[in-house]
């Protein structure tokens, strides 16, 4: 079981933005830029093209409304969507508001949020995504 699966159960706590039957959105831990949204399949699957048809196509209309909260939250250019997969062995999206493709660079340092932090910057999306 990964640690995504386990956050998907609740038994890791995660800072949720959205969730349907398929997939679960959550604040990455260790983002790059205030934003920094994950996007995991329910099922546990290694690799983002191995995931099954069906979710594929799925997967970004689960994404598009909380790209554009995340657009709307935190002025930037545009939301870029990384699929890296190294991490952890369970496909996952990285939606990543940026200004510069230097936003998306993985090596940089990460910001160090408070628990407080995390939590505004949940809220400050999902209120913005109750209205898409």
């Amino acid at each position: 079981m990964t640690i995504f699966t386990k956050i998907i159960k609740g038994e890791i706590p995660s800072y949720k933005i959205a969730e349907n039957e398929h997939f679960y959105a959550f604040l990455d831990i260790f983002p790059l830029v205030l934003g920094h949204t994950l996007i995991v399949p329910k099922v546990e699957v290694d690799k983002f093209f191995d995931t099954p048809d069906n979710y594929l196509a799925e997967w970004l209309l689960f994404a598009k409304p909380i790209a554009r909260a995340l657009e709307a939250a935190f002025p930037c250019n545009r939301v870029g969507i990384s699929v890296v997969g190294l991490e952890v062995p369970h496909a996952h999206m990285h939606l990543i508001p940026i200004n510069s493709m230097d936003d998306m660079n993985f090596s940089r340092s990460k910001l160090k949020l408070s628990p407080e932090e995390f939590t505004g910057v949940q809220e400050k999306i999902m209120t913005i995504l109750k209205g898409y």
